[in-house]
């Protein structure tokens, strides 16, 4: 199936309460690297790459069960050379182990309203983000149709208030 980059945990001091992990060496964050990129370039048909992969490796975490819990750009880094696009989930303080499709398109739902607060103009980006996720997982049909619950859910919320 392939597998998904994350750090490397090295050692837990439970009397600590402390966790030593890998440091991930000379990257940025997928957030960082959307902000820099769109004040250069202006124009976010150049990440349609960074995001058919994030949708990749996103179809590939929820395939195999895993829901990040917190998906933001900040929580995705780039490592270099930045053309490669390897791309490497951190914090999963709030993940957990669900095949529901439920679960699952909360976790893309959270990511689409992290993505929208922090990167303006960008809805192609994320439209990418979603195609590529689509193509990419065994099991996206119910979990893209959930999305849209969700987000009629969300909407509703906020005009009731």
């Amino acid at each position: 199936m392939g597998w998904i980059a994350a750090p490397v945990v090295f050692f837990v001091d439970y009397a600590s309460n402390c966790l030593y992990m890998e440091e991930i060496e000379d990257s940025v964050t997928v957030r960082g690297y959307i902000q820099s990129t769109m004040e250069t370039e202006k124009d976010p048909q150049c990440l349609l790459g960074l995001a058919r992969r994030i949708g990749q490796v996103l179809a590939r975490m929820h395939d195999e069960g895993l829901i990040h819990g917190d998906l933001t750009t900040s929580n995705t880094l780039l490592k270099r050379p930045l053309g490669q696009l390897n791309i490497v989930l951190i914090d999963f303080g709030l993940s957990f182990v669900s095949g529901l499709p439920e679960d699952k398109g909360v976790d893309l739902y959270v990511l689409e309203k992290a993505f929208f607060s922090t990167h303006p103009h960008t809805e192609t980006v994320f439209e990418a983000v979603l195609k590529s996720y689509g193509t990419s997982s065994k099991k996206s049909g119910p979990v893209l149709k959930k999305l849209d619950e969700v987000l009629l859910r969300g909407r509703k919320r906020s005009m009731v208030g």
